[in-house]
């Protein structure tokens, strides 16, 4: 569980209760379920506009990633790495063979199926780098969503606001009424911001650095595997596949990696 995203949710949550209470107001005035129709109801029916269904569906479980901490196994894969160019240098790169498929990272799988497989290094990156583009896109798609949603989530709520501004305007027999009136008619503007400054776009921000995080482990495998059909020393690999680790994990792995 991502505690940071928990605080995020929370602590915002009790900003703008504090802030409400300590101005003078009540958590019933800003309380006004026609607003809630309108900025989260129709900026999410834009997203269904703008987006296949698919997506437009599933971008509640993507959402749900950023209440966890991923674990892309960057110091597995390293120890993994480091064991199999010993066991190449060894005895071949084909003995590789046996165990490929106990492997857990596909991607490095994949990567070492063609090294197995006699295919020319050049080849072997730009395989692997297509397949690493092509699953940053598919995640920028969800990010896009999201940010796409942040920005609609505002414009919806001005337009809430613009339509209470209206009926206001078509009361303005009762002067008593107005002053209510005008601050139901803020409150979808209040919504909108809220939508997106503090939900979609901090967790659009959240799951492209996710993404950052597995391009950089996905970039570490590409230089192990090529380093693996080179016949590299495996303490050089372990070397140069520390360098794609921050140092807490560095130490960590290095102690284990580079021990004699």
């Amino acid at each position: 569980m991502n505690i940071a995203t928990i605080i995020g949710i929370v602590g915002g949550a009790a900003c703008i209760v504090m802030s409400v209470l300590t101005s003078g107001g009540t958590l019933g005035g800003i309380i006004d379920i026609p607003s809630v129709f309108m900025t989260i109801g129709g900026s999410y029916a834009a997203i269904c506009i703008m987006a296949p269904l698919n997506k437009a569906l599933g971008v509640f479980k993507i959402m749900g990633k950023c209440f966890k901490i991923p674990d892309f196994g960057e110091k597995n894969l390293v120890q993994n790495i480091v064991n199999l160019s010993d066991k190449a240098r060894r005895e071949g790169i084909l003995i590789l063979e046996d165990g490929l498929e106990d492997l857990d990272d596909q991607f490095l799988k994949s990567g070492l199926r063609l090294v197995i497989d006699g295919t020319d290094g050049a080849v072997v990156r730009t395989i692997m780098e297509n397949e690493m583009s092509q699953t940053e896109a598919r995640h920028f798609e969800w990010i896009n969503i999201l940010n796409q949603w942040g920005g609609f989530a505002p414009g919806f709520g001005m337009m809430g606001t613009v339509l209470g501004l209206i009926g206001m305007l078509n009361n303005l027999e009762d002067k008593s009424s107005l002053g209510p009136n005008m601050a139901v008619a803020l409150i979808t503007t209040l919504y909108g911001s809220m939508l997106a400054n503090w939900i979609l776009v901090p967790m659009g921000q959240n799951l492209q650095t996710q993404n950052s995080s597995e391009m950089r482990i996905k970039e570490m495998v590409i230089e192990g595997v090529l380093a693996i059909q080179a016949g590299e020393n495996s303490r050089v690999i372990a070397q140069k596949l520390l360098t794609y680790l921050d140092p807490v994990s560095r130490k960590a792995v290095g102690a284990e990696v580079l021990k004699d």
